[in-house]
């Protein structure tokens, strides 16, 4: 009887990976579709809604370590079944007609969910063959990152349909068969495991990056006082000074900061950054400018849930790198795929600086974007875990998670600055020149990842071929 539950669940496993995997990167994005129908049902501002989703991604960034440090000890498979209870329990909060205030906070127990995506990938090293589970923690790196483009015009149909309620139903209808399905398949971690969660440096840690996205998310701040964020800036850095200098002499660190020091970590680190800023900075710029009216003479006035259909081509496209990649790595190291995935994404820049007039140009743009994105997505694990000991799996790639997701931060933050910049005193939307002079810091980005995985490649060639 025991045998036949294992095979089940051995059966279950990889399928549950991908689907924990794309439910919470799902419902973490869903505040994005969602900031007008907050601001306008609640009856708030729209930056107070805007905090919907900048709450959702501090918390997931605090969590991730915090989760990753737990998911490499053994008690990983109940660290999972807490968390997404912990999801559940938010996401009812957001469905319940309770005042705004609880909005939030059931916003920011959806995020902490992020942090089980490297959870996944630690199951996955541990308990599939070496040569599959590389393929498999490559898709869901991928998984995570096209959840978004999944969930947004589903969120942005239900709104149109039913409200905000009912969009923030989804998030409890998946969430839940999340949890089901982690129950019935997780299996225990490996013996012989031990963790213990810094709690010093998740407390700076903490702190350092609400001070990061806080500055990302309120653009208003650098642009009327801007003093004041320069001030706010130099202190997130000083704690993440800080927490370095702490993770460095704990006997348990939250990250292993000496193995992220490895040229290799730190420069798929730096790459992950780099580059995040550039694509989620393209991602922005691609839907704003679709939803912008034809009135300011340029845009397709398109509504929230059109507006979304434009990531499909992100979301498929996507899917198929992740699902190349690994055929790929057979013939290419993967610091020239995530070179090459860089230069894809530099190629979406371009189409979009230079030819935006038509939507089926948005859709090439977008397409080539999520191209860039999977194949991007799919390389980085390889290139961390290459170096990487199996039992700090989770633990590394949830430092390059939250790399990744200060990245989006500022991507979007940039993106929203340039165009801020580039609207006329008395006008409501940016001049169309705006996007390209976005589009050529997004170039520049994304030359910089490009060479960073260059300069990776070079040594790991330079240390096989001595």
């Amino acid at each position: 009887m025991s045998t036949t539950r294992e095979r089940s669940k051995a059966r279950l496993l990889v399928p549950s990976l991908m689907f924990i995997a794309l439910v919470v990167a799902a419902v973490a994005s869903l505040g994005t579709p969602l900031i007008t129908s907050v601001a306008t049902s609640f009856h708030v501002s729209l930056g107070s809604a805007q905090w919907t989703l900048t709450i959702a991604l501090l918390s997931g960034a605090v969590a991730t370590p915090v989760l990753g440090r737990l998911g490499a000890g053994p008690h990983r498979r109940a660290t999972i079944l807490a968390t997404l209870a912990v999801v559940v329990a938010g996401s009812a909060l957001t469905v319940l007609p309770l005042p705004f205030a609880w909005l939030l906070a059931g916003r920011a127990a959806q995020g902490v969910g992020v942090g089980l995506t490297a959870l996944m990938m630690g199951v996955a090293r541990d308990h599939l063959p070496e040569e599959r589970s590389a393929a498999v923690i490559a898709l869901i790196s991928v998984v995570s990152i096209i959840g978004a483009g999944v969930g947004y015009p589903l969120a942005a149909l239900l709104a149109e349909l039913g409200g905000v309620r009912a969009a923030y139903g989804l998030g409890l209808v998946v969430t839940a068969a999340a949890l089901l399905t982690a129950w019935r398949s997780m299996p225990e971690a490996p013996e012989g495991r031990s963790a213990h969660v810094d709690v010093a440096g998740a407390v700076v840690l903490a702190a350092a990056l609400l001070l990061v996205l806080f500055l990302a998310g309120e653009r208003n701040l650098w642009s009327r006082h801007l003093a004041v964020a320069a001030v706010l800036a130099v202190a997130g850095v000083v704690l993440l000074c800080v927490w370095a200098v702490i993770e460095l002499r704990s006997t348990t660190p939250l990250v292993d900061v000496r193995a992220v020091r490895h040229p290799a970590v730190a420069g798929a680190n730096l790459a992950m950054f780099v580059g995040g800023i550039g694509m989620y900075l393209l991602l922005t710029l691609i839907t704003r400018y679709a939803q912008t009216p034809h009135g300011a003479g340029y845009g397709f006035g398109l509504t929230t849930f059109v507006a979304g259909l434009v990531l499909i081509p992100f979301s498929v496209l996507g899917f198929v790198a992740g699902k190349l990649t690994p055929r790929v790595r057979t013939r290419i190291a993967d610091p020239l795929l995530l070179a090459g995935s860089a230069v894809v994404v530099g190629g979406g820049f371009a189409l979009f600086a230079a030819a935006r007039s038509d939507l089926a140009e948005l859709f090439v743009a977008m397409g080539v974007l999520g191209f860039g994105v999977g194949g991007f997505s799919a390389a980085m694990p390889g290139v961390i875990l290459a170096v990487t000991p199996k039992s700090e799996t989770s633990s590394a790639m949830s430092f390059n998670y939250v790399v990744r997701s200060v990245g989006y931060s500022l991507g979007s933050a940039i993106g929203g600055l340039i165009l801020a910049a580039g609207t006329g005193p008395g006008h409501l939307f940016p001049d169309d020149s705006a996007y390209t002079t976005a589009a050529l810091v997004g170039i520049g980005a994304m030359a910089i990842t490009t060479l960073t995985s260059l300069a990776l490649a070079r040594r790991r060639s330079s240390e096989t071929n001595p």
